[in-house]
């Protein structure tokens, strides 16, 4: 092996690293299973979570649906696609819409919505750019030149539950 070269000393743990892994590794899963258990208890009678309940009104009919996504990645925002931790909810459209993210762990959070008319699953567009279908943002976050930034739209989740009205735009 190569490593034995660059470091001689190590040599012998080297030739023994596959039995001295396996040890470890039980070790590490019979101490992580009690913590892992310890850890649950408590998770589930004092675990700090939140729930964020969402109105968004100006809705200019109730055909489609109102797909919304919460994230707390800055680089997914506002579409929240391949983020594992976003949370995210269809619902029937109407004038007023109103639904909830539960379990919310405490941390930064933005959350953009799309009036999805047509429900085709994404946001269409008139003239390449245009947005022919609504759309909002927590913190009721301006659009300018494309969608506002996430330190716009973010805001902070603590244990309390909260709510966010958003208010839909419409471009044409």
């Amino acid at each position: 092996m190569q490593l034995r070269a660059l470091f001689p000393v190590l040599g012998q743990n080297l030739r023994n690293r596959s039995r001295n892994f396996g040890r470890v590794a039980a070790i590490g899963l019979l101490v992580s299973g009690g913590f892992w258990a310890s850890s649950g208890i408590r998770a589930q009678s004092g675990a700090q979570s939140a729930t964020v309940k969402v109105t968004a009104t100006n809705l200019r009919n109730s055909k489609g649906v109102v797909r919304a996504c919460m994230t707390t990645n800055p680089e997914l925002f506002p579409k929240c696609r391949g983020e594992a931790k976003a949370h995210s909810v269809v619902v029937p459209a109407g004038s007023t819409v109103t639904f909830s993210f539960k379990n919310v762990a405490p941390g930064r959070y933005a959350i953009a919505l799309l009036h999805d008319e047509n429900n085709n699953g994404k946001a269409d567009r008139a003239l390449m750019m245009m947005p022919k279908e609504g759309y909002g943002f927590s913190r009721d976050a301006k659009v300018r030149m494309g969608p506002p930034k996430f330190s716009a739209a973010a805001f902070d989740v603590t244990a309390e539950d909260q709510s966010q009205t958003i208010r839909m735009r419409y471009m044409l």
